[in-house]
């Protein structure tokens, strides 16, 4: 059972290969979602599996799911951590900008920027509309 993004220890789960998954933690990052997933091998030694998913459209507008995924043996969780944290801390010195907002998000708030605003007390009523201009009946 999952409860915000784990799976409980006393509750496991067995997924569509067999295998238990042990441990379960999700994570939302804008239009993608990341499932880290610690399963057991039928001599139960435990690895890792990092998939990341993400909604996406058929022309015919359904939608559905695309998946990547990573398995991760205990040999190399050293050599992966250690190598991750030094790209991150790479990309962070070299390139030290502002996280970017997603293109979608960023193109409704230019629009919403872009609305001229007009003040209350200078908006129009469109409540009481007169129809007089527009020519006298019978004519």
């Amino acid at each position: 059972m999952i409860d915000d993004g784990n799976v409980k220890s006393d509750e496991l789960i067995t997924d569509e290969t067999g295998r238990e998954e042990i441990h379960s933690k999700a994570v939302r990052a804008g239009k993608r979602t990341y499932f880290f997933d610690v399963k057991a091998t039928r001599k139960n030694d435990y690895y890792l599996t990092i998939t990341e998913s993400k909604k996406r459209f058929n022309r015919d507008g359904k939608f559905f799911y695309e998946k990547h995924k990573l398995f991760l043996y205990k040999e190399d969780f050293d050599k992966f951590a250690d190598s991750l944290t030094e790209i991150i801390e790479f990309i962070r010195m070299a390139n030290p900008q502002p996280i970017e907002i997603e293109e979608e998000e960023h193109e409704h708030r230019v629009n919403n920027e872009n609305q001229v605003k007009v003040p209350a007390d200078k908006e129009k009523d469109f409540t009481n509309v007169e129809f007089e201009d527009l020519g006298e009946e019978g004519a």
